[in-house]
């Protein structure tokens, strides 16, 4: 049982982290950051949603929103984007449904195999969320460098070569964690399941056989009623 809770809060804590990592990674402007910090007056930054540029000397940022989502965007935006935001849904909703399944919340408090059942659950659920997550993370950062790559392979300078930020690095260590909590939740956890129902069965059938030996005593003691009566009867009729 102790090891039991201990997977469980170590669960929870690393799909809180997981999920809180992918969500500030979707939602920040540090997916690539510029490379040439020594030859630049500002750092620019430019995210999923909009790029913003920090002046060095002043610290003042100014952002600057992308078009419309409708406009038409590079591909590795648009499915970076669709990646993570669908990262963000099953990380958060695995985390809420891991809360439900923790012993120490009073849900559900005498089923414990549907708890350990919620508890599988949202491991599934975060272990797919940190597919999608570390698709796009990867698939984001392996494209920068790859640009950077083939533009300094061809000498060809444009003025601003990138390299990938601190909100990718956030990305990628979102999505290890949810494959971690999602592990501990769903391999470990499952050990637990026979104990579980080894002991809700032997429960079940030590209640059932309180009711089989009161069923037995009824049934014992009803003749010798039945006779007493009868003699009784048989006395009352003599006389």
């Amino acid at each position: 049982a102790a090891m039991k809770f201990f997977l469980q809060y170590v669960g929870f804590f690393c799909a809180f982290f997981s999920a809180a990592f992918l969500i500030i990674s979707t939602w920040t402007d540090c997916w690539m950051v510029n490379a040439d910090d020594s030859l630049e007056v500002s750092t620019k930054c430019r995210g999923l949603w909009w790029e913003c540029v920090t002046n060095v000397f002043d610290g003042i940022q100014t952002c600057d929103e992308y078009d419309s989502i409708y406009a038409e965007h590079s591909v590795k935006l648009v499915l970076t984007r669709a990646m993570m935001i669908t990262a963000d849904l099953l990380s958060g909703f695995g985390f809420l449904f891991l809360v439900l399944g923790l012993d120490c919340v009073k849900f559900l408090p005498d089923e414990p195999l549907i708890k350990l059942r919620i508890c599988l659950v949202a491991g599934v659920m975060l272990l797919l969320a940190g597919l999608p997550g570390i698709t796009g993370s990867v698939w984001y950062a392996v494209d920068v460098y790859v640009e950077r790559s083939s533009l300094l392979f061809h000498n060809i300078f444009l003025g601003i070569q990138y390299k990938f930020g601190w909100s990718c690095w956030l990305g990628m260590a979102g999505s290890l964690g949810c494959f971690l909590s999602g592990s501990l939740l769903t391999c470990c956890m499952y050990l637990f399941r026979e104990t579980s129902s080894g002991r809700f069965h032997s429960a079940y059938s030590l209640r059932k056989g309180y009711s089989s030996a009161a069923t037995f005593v009824t049934n014992v003691h009803l003749p010798s009623s039945q006779t007493a009566t009868s003699k009784m009867y048989a006395v009352d009729t003599r006389v």
